[in-house]
């Protein structure tokens, strides 16, 4: 059963009072949510549903609305390549098949060992620095084949 640890539920608490109602608080509370336990499984959005005191449906939409929120379990480094048009312009589609190739996956896929999770991802609001990858949250823009080789090389 899936119950947020002490410190969870202190954060959850301070998240709710920045919020005029419960249900404000969702994005944020999955965010809290997907940090502790790694991805937002059906009974985890039934628990943060629960907190909110919201009927589980209205979680699930914002859940499947928002690519950021992983939907099965992912890799310790989630990779994440735009694929707007401004990123596709600046050769975003080569870069995602680069990575692909470097670690034998592709988009949507986890490798076996469980470290890497690679995702196409919609607009990353980093327009002018394609193409864009996101790196466990983190942004790398102006991205080239050789630029991803050194990032692997340093998740490795």
């Amino acid at each position: 059963m899936a119950v947020f640890s002490p410190q969870a539920l202190s954060e959850f608490q301070q998240i709710l009072t920045r919020y005029p109602t419960k249900r404000a608080a969702t994005l944020p509370a999955l965010h809290l949510a997907q940090r502790e336990f790694g991805w937002i499984s059906p009974e985890v959005m039934a628990y943060v549903a629960g907190l909110l005191e919201l009927p589980p449906i209205k979680v699930y939409e914002v859940v499947t609305f928002y690519t950021m929120f992983h939907q099965k379990p992912v890799g310790r480094h989630v990779i994440e390549a735009c694929a707007t048009l401004p990123c596709a312009l600046n050769g975003a589609e080569a870069l995602l098949e680069h990575v692909e190739r470097r670690i034998g996956i592709r988009a949507g896929e986890t490798t076996k060992d469980g470290r890497f999770t690679l995702k196409k991802a919609e607009c990353m609001a980093a327009c002018g620095g394609g193409p864009c990858l996101q790196v466990n949250g983190d942004y790398h823009e102006g991205m080239t084949p050789d630029k991803v080789d050194r990032l692997l090389e340093k998740l490795a």
